[in-house]
């Protein structure tokens, strides 16, 4: 087989929905990361080779400015060449966030804002209410799920994209903003005066018939078995899963169990996922960090304020992330709680967020340390690395096909949206745990609730999922996907040497770049590189056949021959 032909046989080497408030289905991107420090500022140190470091950046930006075929934007050119520097670590969680977009970046990771307070969607192509927010400047004017906005102070939201249209609702506080409201056929004018929003982050089953604002949270009240939901840890989250664990008396002994719902869940803040987990833990450790600039932190779960022991199972899945798979480690670990579901995400890094003095109001979220279990190990997820995360609890592993997540995605949705006083809420037999395992389409809920059940009227957990093949189990679903992925860059590469050969038909093979001949054994052989003034820099040994390959697209070429004398 020639080289050419190696060529064309070998291959080669997150749903987000924008919203006024958060993702309708709570999966958001997964850079939010544990431990941002909001509001530190950066230090100017800088050292001789730092200000070495820009003369060539300087130089390229005079001969851009004096002579490029246009006149550059500087602006641009700045922003592109930050944007280079950080895209160069290779490192998705580091990222530079320019003055127009922070107002974006921090709505997601705060979850505070100033808008009406509403989750939108598009449908048909007008902009469309998903739910009002509780307590929300939107729920009080009377906005309802499915109205339909068709203008926005007199703008048409048709053919809008919703970002767009959230850029015209949100605004500043006190600000007025009027909406056309289509329902039932029938339009109205309706104004709803702007407030500053928090995203509660801590839901139950459903929403209370009492209170369309509150959450039910006993979802067994026989057994006295509470489901919370975490979407994000966002600022203030512990206190809203203490404040939800004290109205099922949790403080008081009487509450059974918890079932903690971490799936989807990307993250936040570091310091509240330890607050939680110390609600929970009287003593251990509950994770630490460390980076090159920061000597190891470890946390220590505290006796003082720690909740009367309960058992606790938590739910995770491929999306829980960062914060989430800290909490998960540090209860699992210390064997305060067994995890049911599939393997987490396998975020192991801490980022915090520097605003930029010079920048005008930009900002960097950088990875700055690592964080680690109490059993020392990294959680991150890397291209060599057969484990990561926190995985199920052995007998606990409950994978769901896409069809299954998908329909219990659209009965959460359902029961998540917010009603107006006197509104029909979703009918049904709520008080029978089995009718409302059975409504809520969750085999991952349901595996956790009866081995809840197990715990508590035996007094040893039930297992519920996969016995003793976890951990084989994922990685052979990783595996499959993998191969799939495989398959489907095959099958492009197949595509692409159709049309090539279609086009070599019309003007002619293209080879690739030829380094050297096909008949050269190169394994075993050595790599000088030197500079331009022929210093040698570095000696390597060539390892394998395959040089050539990944030369080809690498800055060299061949050097003419030297002429023998």
């Amino acid at each position: 087989m020639t080289k050419s032909e190696r060529y064309r046989t070998q291959p080669r080497a997150a749903w987000k929905r924008a919203l006024i408030a958060v993702p309708v289905v709570g999966i958001s991107v997964l850079g939010l990361a544990a431990g941002a420090a909001i509001g530190k500022r950066l230090a100017t140190g800088a050292s001789a080779d730092d200000y070495a470091f820009f003369d060539e950046l300087v130089e390229v930006k005079h001969l851009l400015s004096q002579r490029y075929v246009d006149a550059p934007d500087d602006a641009r050119l700045r922003e592109g060449a930050i944007r280079g520097m950080v895209e160069a670590l290779d490192d998705p969680y580091t990222v530079y966030v320019p003055a127009a977009e922070q107002r974006n970046f921090n709505k997601d990771l705060t979850g505070e804002y100033v808008g009406i307070g509403a989750q939108v969607n598009q449908q048909e192509g007008w902009l469309t209410i998903v739910s009002p927010l509780e307590d929300s400047p939107a729920f009080r004017a009377g906005l309802m799920a499915e109205d339909r906005v068709v203008e926005i102070d007199g703008k048409s939201t048709q053919g809008l994209s919703v970002d767009e249209c959230i850029d015209l609702l949100l605004g500043e506080p006190g600000t007025s903003v009027v909406l056309t409201v289509e329902r039932s056929g029938e339009r109205s004018q309706i104004t709803i005066v702007r407030e500053r929003i928090k995203t509660r982050a801590v839901k139950g089953f459903r929403r209370s018939d009492a209170d369309p604002n509150a959450w039910d949270y006993l979802i067994d009240p026989n057994r006295r078995i509470a489901y919370i939901r975490l979407t994000q840890f966002t600022p203030g989250c512990a206190d809203e899963v203490e404040a939800a664990l004290r109205s099922v008396g949790a403080d008081s002994g009487a509450l059974g169990g918890l079932v903690l719902d971490l799936r989807f869940n990307p993250g936040g803040l570091l310091n509240e996922a330890e607050k939680i987990a110390d609600l929970f833990l009287a003593e251990g450790v509950i994770v630490s960090t460390r980076g090159r600039a920061h000597p190891e932190q470890v946390r220590r779960a505290e006796a003082p304020g720690t909740l009367p022991d309960f058992p606790i199972v938590l739910l995770l899945n491929g999306q829980s992330a960062s914060a989430s798979e800290v909490l998960a480690g540090a209860l699992v670990e210390n064997n305060r709680a067994v995890a049911v579901g599939t393997r987490s995400f396998g975020k192991g890094s801490v980022q915090s967020v520097l605003h930029l003095p010079s920048g005008n109001g930009s900002e960097l979220k950088l990875t700055e340390q690592g964080y680690y279990l109490p059993s020392g190990r990294s959680l991150s997820r890397k291209d060599d690395s057969p484990a990561w995360g926190v995985d199920p609890t052995d007998g606990f592993y409950v994978p769901v096909t896409d069809a299954e997540l998908i329909a219990m995605l659209e009965v959460r949705r359902k029961n998540e949206v917010l009603r107006a006083a006197g509104g029909t809420p979703p009918t049904g037999n709520w008080s029978d745990p089995e009718w409302v395992l059975e409504e809520l389409k969750d085999a991952q809920l349901a595996a956790a609730v009866k081995a809840m059940r197990g715990k508590i009227d035996t007094g040893a957990w039930v297992k519920t999922g996969q016995a003793g093949q976890a951990v084989t189990a994922i990685g052979l679903a990783e595996a499959a996907r993998l191969t799939q992925l495989r398959e489907r860059m095959l099958r492009e590469l197949d595509r692409t040497d159709r049309r090539l050969e279609a086009l070599e038909s019309a003007v002619g093979e293209v080879k690739p770049q030829d380094l050297w001949a096909d008949s050269a054994e190169v394994s075993g052989g050595v790599v000088e590189i030197r500079d331009k003034n022929g210093a040698l820099i570095a000696t390597l040994d060539v390892t394998g056949p395959d040089l050539e390959r990944w030369l080809v697209d690498a800055p060299v070429k061949p050097r003419p021959a030297t002429p023998q004398r």
